[in-house]
């Protein structure tokens, strides 16, 4: 795989923690009552929305770290019933996802992936494994996003993708995260 594909696919974990931090620095202003309020969507509130995106980072992070994990990673759907408790769990599976794609060597996408399904193991591409991870998070981000519109929180911008010519407005968040645009984009 050439490198460049190698540095969109790290840059794509990059930004999926990016997008989760800043989702959920918008929700971390919510009542509680807000946060669990029904509302319309796959998922039916904020709170079941977010926890459905960690379930489902902690099972394919774990199947890319070579874990079994599975469909255990369902026994308790709302794990984290307050955003106090979601976020740093997020936070966590997020630096987890971010460090796998950071030591990708060249024939990582390449690599399979044995996930653990009630059916039996998947074998998966780690690259395809990896695209579909980021599109459910989209996904179910713009449903949060939209959720908000009708909350006392503006939903924050989520439709950026490290535009040079943005960098300074993300470099807080950027430093509450630890990280830096060199680090994101080093070759």
């Amino acid at each position: 795989m050439p490198a460049s594909n190698l540095q969109t696919l790290r840059s794509l974990a990059y930004n999926n923690g990016w997008a989760n931090h800043r989702l959920h620095a918008a929700c971390a202003g919510l009542s509680q009552g807000e946060f669990e309020a029904g509302r319309s969507g796959f998922f039916p509130s904020i709170q079941a929305t977010l926890n459905h995106i960690l379930v489902i980072d902690w099972f394919y992070v774990d199947a890319l770290e070579g874990g079994s994990l599975g469909h255990s990673a369902w026994d308790d759907r709302i794990p984290c019933p307050t955003m106090a408790d979601l976020a740093p769990a997020q936070a966590q599976v997020d630096r987890r996802l971010v460090a796998w794609c950071e030591a990708m060597g060249e024939a990582g996408p390449d690599r399979i992936v044995e996930v653990h399904r009630p059916s039996g193991i998947q074998r998966e591409r780690a690259d395809r494994l990896l695209l579909h991870l980021f599109q459910h998070d989209i996904h179910h981000r713009g449903q949060v996003h939209a959720m908000l519109s009708s909350t006392s929180v503006s939903p924050p911008q989520l439709d950026e993708f490290f535009a040079l010519g943005e960098a300074p407005f993300r470099a807080d968040e950027f430093g509450a995260l630890g990280w830096s645009e060199e680090r994101i984009w080093q070759g």
